[in-house]
């Protein structure tokens, strides 16, 4: 298999029971809801109409982002495409914060508190995780188990949650810590890299690709 076949897509799962209501997931379990099942398909539809093609794919051990690949899958027409399942690519732990309503959370612990919470790199909820201890789990992963099989030139598709991603956005996509913050990713939508240098043993540029919008958090 040649390198210059090499690809690699990040997609955020489709809207949960969760992001419905507002709430702090973390690694809670919600299901998809009837929006978070069509946007999954319609995610599948824009990548066959983009000639995406897999090889393999990767996703979390929540059911969320589980259904969302095995929609999109149907629609690509790879409905036994090899899958492996980790718990190293879940969302990031929100601890006391989870099951909770942003809006109450803001009114328990002050607006400022909660954002630096949600968005920024070092801080941590309460008993939870923040983006800089998920990414101590999600990028080892991705070294040792994902970025063999791009080294070897296959097209990997990783369905997952927005914290996981965005932490491997720091390393892929070169954005400072500080900087994450302002890093959204909605529900269903994907990234799509190629190989910046075939020669190269990992060099990946993000490529434009068509995706359903959803600002929705969480």
């Amino acid at each position: 298999m040649g390198a210059d076949r090499r690809a690699l897509v990040l997609m955020r799962h489709g809207q949960s029971e969760d992001n419905e209501r507002d709430l702090f997931s973390g690694w809670r379990d919600p299901a998809l809801t009837a929006k978070g099942i069509a946007e999954a398909r319609a995610a599948g539809r824009a990548m066959r109409a983009s000639g995406l093609h897999f090889d393999c794919a990767f996703t979390s051990g929540l059911r969320r982002a589980q259904a969302t690949l095995a929609l999109l899958l149907e629609e690509l027409g790879q409905p036994d495409l090899p899958v492996q399942k980790d718990i190293a690519l879940n969302e990031r732990d929100y601890g006391a914060l989870a099951g909770l309503n942003k809006t109450e959370a803001r009114a328990r612990f002050g607006v400022e508190q909660v954002r630096s919470w949600r968005k920024s790199y070092e801080a941590v909820p309460p008993g939870g995780e923040s983006l800089a201890m998920t990414a101590a789990r999600v990028w080892p992963f991705f070294e040792e188990t994902i970025m063999p099989r791009l080294r070897d030139g296959a097209r990997v598709l990783v369905v997952a949650h927005g914290n996981a991603l965005r932490a491997l956005l720091v390393r892929l996509d070169g954005i400072a810590p500080e900087a994450i913050e302002d890093v959204n990713i909605g529900t269903a939508e994907f990234l799509v890299y190629g190989a910046a240098d075939p020669a190269a043993s990992l060099a990946l540029r993000r490529r434009p690709a068509s995706s359903p919008p959803d600002d929705v958090a969480g």
